[in-house]
């Protein structure tokens, strides 16, 4: 796998190619990241590059000792984010990575984020239900999900079970999309499409792991 970057959502907007066509995209903000450690598979079982975001005043002391082997002067992250790397061979600890390093107009990436909160909410809301009749003797279950089990065999409700409950606020990944503008001097990445989470969000980019399969 390669490496990715960590920022932020900005919001939505849209742009006008060079042929007039409007394209929907997503600003996202990501300062340049710093490498806090690398994980190496003699050390920890895994190859990985740590990157850090955020900069903070003051940490707590487990989030400080992470950052312990920094140079001086390189000051404190308080997002850190892993991302397995065949080799860290390139990489050193305090180095700053930046949207012109890694991404460019054209690229696929997979963008990583936690999806809005909805609350509790039905099947059909929730899981995009038909509902059922609402005619021929349906009393007030127009909404219901229906059976969810057998009777007597098994006795019991399967878990994965499709039914209400808590809507969104959950880690999503949109894969594939396309990198209509990346412009390093204002540290923006503009996306075509939507991505998951609320403007201010904190989300993850990496090249399309699946970018090649269409």
């Amino acid at each position: 796998m390669s490496i990715g970057l960590i920022g932020r959502k900005v919001g939505v907007t849209q742009v006008f190619q060079g042929d007039g066509t409007m394209v929907a995209v997503s600003v996202l903000a990501i300062e340049p990241n710093t490498v806090i450690r690398l994980r190496t598979e003699e050390r920890d079982g895994y190859t990985a590059v740590q990157l850090g975001a955020d900069s903070a005043a003051k940490l707590n002391k487990p989030r400080t000792g992470q950052q312990k082997d920094l140079p001086k002067g390189s000051g404190l992250s308080k997002t850190l984010r892993e991302f397995r790397v065949d080799s860290v061979d390139g990489y050193e600890i305090g180095q700053k990575l930046a949207i012109g390093d890694l991404f460019a107009d054209g690229d696929l990436v997979d963008v990583t984020g936690v999806s809005k909160g909805k609350g509790f909410a039905g099947a059909m809301k929730r899981h995009n239900f038909k509902g059922q009749g609402a005619s021929h003797g349906n009393h007030k279950k127009h909404r219901a999900p229906g059976s969810i089990g057998a009777c007597a065999t098994p006795a019991r409700v399967f878990k994965g079970m499709k039914m209400a409950g808590q809507h969104g606020n959950v880690r999503t990944t949109t894969l594939n999309l396309e990198v209509i503008e990346s412009d390093p001097e204002r540290n923006l990445l503009l996306v075509r499409g939507s991505v998951p989470g609320p403007a201010g969000g904190l989300v993850f980019v990496r090249d399309g792991v699946k970018a090649g399969a269409k």
